[in-house]
């Protein structure tokens, strides 16, 4: 196996391995078909003594052929037959690659640092395919056009979709671009500096300089493998990020209830903007014990500063009037993990199980 997966690998890099005159002259010639070696000569930079060695180095591989005449003619070869044992080898070799691939086990690290663009880009997809019901994300234009059927998908099957795009300066225009097919709500914020960023469900998250994104070796990307450590990326994007950017679009298509939050932000503001009561299901902590609780009851009253600094809400249970705050709630009784808001009645923890 292993003389076969290097003679393989070896096939394809030589047929590859083509320097720039050859690049120029095949083409010079899979552009116009025939040509003679003065023809290419006047049409590329290749000095009129290369030509020769040139093309037939390019008939050595089987991409042209050389019509002895007076003057040689140089005739192109159908790519698709030129190129039919590369894709063989390729298939071939990615057959074989895939075979002797054993997948890392991302689940046994809380945190992971990368640097590779293609690896926080595939971060970033992996979870964007990942959230169930709540989805934060800063993204460039250029990554925005990339996901945007992943993200339109999403906001179909009822995920919330809280978008940042960043720089401003380059963000489609709302009149041309339909920001509520790919998100709740989307904003904008000036400036390069602004990090890209996705969490899904309040834990799973990537967070990645603009720098890294071009492929700067001395920036990085933080992998928060579904660790309750995703809470950092969501409250810097909350209380940072997305307080200081410019709206967008609003009011996108409306998810039914109950609704899952990760966020306590998001449950809150629903609550403020939405009229008529709610009642909720919050799993999480009591605050001064730490013993795991499920908490539930009506909605009585938020709090809620523009900062989103400050948000909670007190509601009705059978232990008295509890207060419910985010993650690391100090001040609160309840530090909420997921709340479930419903409008007639508490809703049922069991249908999202």
């Amino acid at each position: 196996m292993a003389d076969e997966l290097r003679t393989t690998m070896e096939s394809v890099g030589d047929r590859f391995n083509l320097g720039e005159y050859e690049i120029d002259a095949y083409l010079a010639v899979l552009e116009h078909g025939e040509l003679t070696a003065s023809e290419i000569a006047d049409r590329t930079d290749i000095p009129q003594p290369r030509v020769y060695d040139t093309v037939r180095s390019l008939s050595d591989r089987g991409l042209v052929e050389l019509r002895e005449s007076r003057p040689m003619k140089i005739v192109a070869v159908d790519p698709d037959d030129a190129f039919a044992n590369v894709q063989t080898s390729l298939d071939d070799l990615i057959s074989e690659l895939e075979a002797r691939y054993t997948a890392p086990a991302r689940d046994t690290e809380a945190v992971s640092l990368v640097k590779s663009r293609s690896t926080i880009l595939r971060y970033v997809e992996e979870i964007i395919e990942d959230a169930e019901y709540e989805l934060v994300l800063s993204l460039t234009p250029d990554l925005l056009r990339r996901f945007r059927d992943d993200l339109a998908a999403k906001i179909d099957n009822g995920v919330s979709i809280d978008l940042l795009i960043t720089p401003a300066s380059r963000a489609p225009d709302p009149a041309e671009f339909d920001y509520l097919e790919v998100a709740t709500i989307a904003r904008a914020r000036r400036g390069i500096t602004t990090p890209v960023l996705a969490v899904a469900d309040g834990e799973y998250s990537v967070y990645a300089t603009q720098d890294a994104l071009r492929d700067d070796r001395d920036r990085y990307g933080v992998i928060f493998n579904r660790s309750a450590l995703g809470f950092l990326v969501s409250g810097f994007f909350g209380t940072v990020l997305w307080t200081t950017a410019e709206t967008l679009a609003a009011d996108g298509k409306r998810r039914p209830f109950p609704r899952r939050y990760a966020s306590i932000r998001r449950a809150v503001k629903d609550i403020r903007e939405i009229d008529g009561e709610f009642y909720a299901s919050v799993s999480g902590r009591h605050v001064e014990s730490g013993d795991p609780t499920v908490v539930e009851g009506r909605v009585v009253t938020t709090t809620f500063e523009e900062s989103e600094e400050v948000a909670s809400f007190e509601m009705e249970t059978e232990e008295g009037v509890l207060e419910v705050g985010g993650l690391v709630s100090a001040l609160e009784d309840v530090e909420a993990q997921e709340i479930i808001l419903g409008r007639d009645d508490i809703p049922n923890r069991k249908q999202f199980l």
